[in-house]
């Protein structure tokens, strides 16, 4: 494949390297300004208290500049990773020029979901990891084992994901597979060709989503038990109040509601391995094995 660049993850950021480190700093100045919101309320309403304006016009400054933030990212993302899902394209049609048009056309889709991951799935993975260790550090405030139970649960979840990664994998293998043959199939095939090939197509697709269904209630289960597991800890603290419980369990519940996103995004980098694998393949090696189809 000399004659050919190689696609990756790593390789579609390196198309506008500095525009899309732009996102991310946006992305960090987002989420920094919404942790700090709490924060900021509590001093306003202190400062309202005491009759003081300063604390609420902070406040009140940090949301105008949430929203600027956040819309302007939205703004600057649209047009960057538009650009790059046009470099992209040209590069991977450049790579299958040899390849028959059914599985150009399903791998050129399929790269949109590289470039698809970096715009939406990439973010809410970063918000999601800065919200965590927040979490974990405030819960550790109140006592170690807090933070302790939901690591140990977040430790369970990524090892139970990580023995279903081959599966997501080769069950996402089948689906492309079925969706390259899809243009060739509707070029000259009967019509009854084509509804086999609709019903492989809700077969693997049914695969896929029980296999999903599976790990994440597996995945919700450990996580419940670590927030049945911290208000049973409460037991621990000396003498504590209404407040502390409540907070505690606020933030275990918070940490269930945000961890989810890891298994989430790592189900979703499964299947770029693969496709990235796929936009890479020596032609020979698939042109070998679509004719071991047809025998």
């Amino acid at each position: 494949m000399s004659n050919q660049n190689s696609i990756s993850l790593f390789s579609v950021v390196s198309l506008s390297p500095f525009k899309v480190a732009m996102t991310w700093l946006m992305v960090v100045a987002e989420n920094i300004l919404l942790i700090l919101l709490p924060l900021l309320i509590g001093y306003a309403i202190d400062g309202v208290l005491e009759n003081s304006t300063a604390p609420l016009l902070a406040f009140a400054a940090s949301l105008f500049g949430l929203v600027v933030v956040s819309v302007l990212r939205r703004f600057y993302d649209t047009r960057v990773y538009g650009d790059i899902r046009v470099k992209l394209a040209e590069t991977v049609a450049h790579n299958l020029r040899g390849t028959d048009i059914s599985a150009k056309n399903a791998r050129l889709m399929m790269s949109r979901e590289l470039v698809d991951f970096l715009e939406n799935d990439l973010p809410a993975l970063m918000t999601a990891g800065i919200q965590l260790v927040s979490i974990v550090i405030i819960l550790a405030t109140f006592h170690t084992y807090f933070a302790l139970s939901v690591l140990a649960a977040s430790c369970a979840m990524l090892l139970v994901y990580g023995c279903c990664h081959s599966t997501f994998k080769h069950l996402n293998g089948r689906l492309n597979d079925q969706t390259e043959k899809q243009v060739k199939i509707l070029s000259g095939k009967p019509f009854a060709a084509l509804s086999a090939h609709l019903e492989k197509l809700k077969k693997h697709e049914i695969a896929l989503s029980d296999t999903e269904a599976l790990v994440y209630g597996c995945i919700f289960s450990l996580l419940f038990v670590s927030v049945l597991g911290n208000l049973w800890l409460v037991n621990m603290l000396p003498s504590p109040s209404t407040g502390e419980v409540f907070s505690i369990l606020t933030y275990s519940l918070e940490f269930v509601d945000t961890a989810i996103m890891l298994p989430v995004t790592l189900q979703v980098l499964s299947r770029l391995e693969e496709i990235t694998q796929r936009l890479n393949r020596d032609e020979s090696v698939f042109n070998d094995k679509e004719a071991s189809y047809e025998v």
